[in-house]
């Protein structure tokens, strides 16, 4: 009876430890990560490091040099070499550590033997990047960090920089306007399309650029931000008035740019440029980011007058997207649907678009637009994105590069105080005053009234 009295007392504390350790790896799957995983992971791979190699084929015969120094001090038999490790680093989502490979390995060797190493350490998933000829690095991945996006803490951005959302691998997916200046960005309705727009939005309204939109759905999307923007279109008779003087501001910035080029002779090579960014910041004018939501509005016809409208529409588009790079002009064009169905010009203006982001679509052709022509193996990813994880995307680029990624939750109201917060930054912009938008200014609110105390009642 002594001995089952002990053996409750012990088995208690333990069972609520392990259930303790259970809530955690479901609810808070970071601090199980830290507290029991990281340990647990650890062990693994110091423990098994060579025999997982070893099964993986990832070990080579040793050098001759090896051999004769093995024979020489032991008797042991003379084994295969795995990749050297380098220094495990821990971080608050899983590991890294690198390797050098040995001669005759390339990258794509520990790359085909990812999902091996994930089972045999006992972690989500194991991603591998080249660092530097022969040095790859190992990116294990402890648990499912999109379920819950958090970005991390380090996250910052610089100009034109907005961290808008989490790759797979725990890193963060920063929307950088001067590398990918233009971007199509899919979505069906629930998908996380506009959550992916409203970020982008916050992220740049602190920032010294001029934000303008089209929004064919009367403005629903794009309206709550009317504080930070310098135009607002939000039906297609509008829109086709305000692309002409878009491409109007980017002539005259070429204008700017080739009276640049004309200095003297003795002009140093570093002050002459064909972007605005070579001009002196004194005389640079400011970037103008062009957001474009539900473009499908702007194809769709019903009469010969729209579709002449249309097809004027869709060249300015085009033009903005070829030549808005230099003229310090971007796009960001989205949309539920997007196919060559939607007339002429379609192809042509994805094909200008370098950035793609697909959330769950409605059909597969809409997946196949969006990163077919760049990553024909991300389409069946994007089709098997489920209703039920809104945000989740596949992005890639015309580098043929894709991955899988979440973007967090962001509020509507958080994002229009933040732009009514920025309100001050938006520049004077002349020729798109006529299309500024009519801000509401709310009522101040006054001091509460006096409230006479109740008498109390007994």
């Amino acid at each position: 009876m002594t001995d089952l009295t002990t053996l409750l007392e012990v088995g208690g504390p333990v069972a609520a430890l392990g259930g303790g350790a259970a809530y955690a790896r479901v609810k808070h799957p970071g601090v199980y990560w830290s507290t029991v995983g990281l340990p647990i992971s650890t062990a693994r791979l110091l423990s098994s490091y060579g025999s997982v190699m070893e099964a993986c084929g990832l070990t080579v015969a040793p050098s001759r040099l090896r051999m004769l120094a093995v024979k020489a001090t032991t008797r042991r038999e003379v084994r295969p070499v795995p990749p050297r490790r380098g220094i495990i680093r821990p971080t608050s989502t899983g590991l890294r550590l690198r390797l050098r490979l040995a001669p005759g390995q390339e990258p794509a060797d520990v790359a085909a033997s990812a999902e091996r190493l994930r089972h045999a350490w006992g972690v989500h998933a194991v991603y591998v990047s080249t660092v530097k000829p022969g040095v790859v690095e190992l990116r294990l991945v402890g648990f499912d960090v999109l379920r819950r996006v958090r970005m991390p803490c380090k996250a910052d951005a610089e100009f034109l920089q907005v961290p808008v959302a989490l790759r797979e691998d725990a890193m963060p997916i920063v929307r950088d306007y001067r590398t990918v200046p233009h971007q199509l960005t899919l979505g069906a309705t629930l998908s996380g399309k506009s959550m992916y727009l409203r970020h982008l939005i916050a992220g740049l309204a602190p920032q010294p650029v001029a934000l303008v939109g089209i929004d064919c759905k009367r403005g629903v999307e794009l309206a709550p931000f009317a504080a930070r923007l310098s135009a607002l279109a939000t039906d297609p008779e509008q829109a086709a008035e305000l692309l002409p003087v878009l491409v109007k501001v980017m002539e005259d910035r070429y204008d700017l740019i080739k009276a640049r080029q004309g200095i003297a002779p003795d002009t140093p090579d570093e002050e002459i440029t064909s972007d605005i960014w070579g001009l002196p910041e004194h005389e640079r004018p400011v970037p103008i980011v062009l957001f474009v939501d539900e473009v499908a509005e702007l194809f769709l016809v019903a009469t010969r007058k729209d579709e002449e409208r249309r097809d004027e529409m869709v060249t300015q588009l085009i033009r903005l997207a070829q030549l808005g790079r230099a003229a310090g002009i971007y796009l960001e064009v989205c949309g539920q649907r997007f196919g060559a169905e939607l007339g002429k010009g379609a192809t042509m203006l994805r094909a200008q678009l370098t950035g793609r982001v697909c959330h769950r679509v409605n059909d597969e052709a809409s997946a196949k637009m969006a990163l077919g022509d760049i990553a024909p193996e991300a389409v069946s990813a994007a089709c098997a994105i489920a209703p039920e994880r809104p945000g989740l995307a596949v992005a890639g680029d015309t580098s043929g590069g894709w991955s899988r990624i979440r973007t967090p939750y962001l509020s509507l109201g958080n994002a229009a105080e933040t732009c009514r917060e920025s309100a001050h930054l938006v520049p004077d912009l002349p020729a798109l005053k006529p299309f500024r938008p009519e801000v509401s200014v709310l009522p101040v609110e006054g001091p509460d009234p006096v409230v006479e105390p109740r008498p109390a009642t007994g």
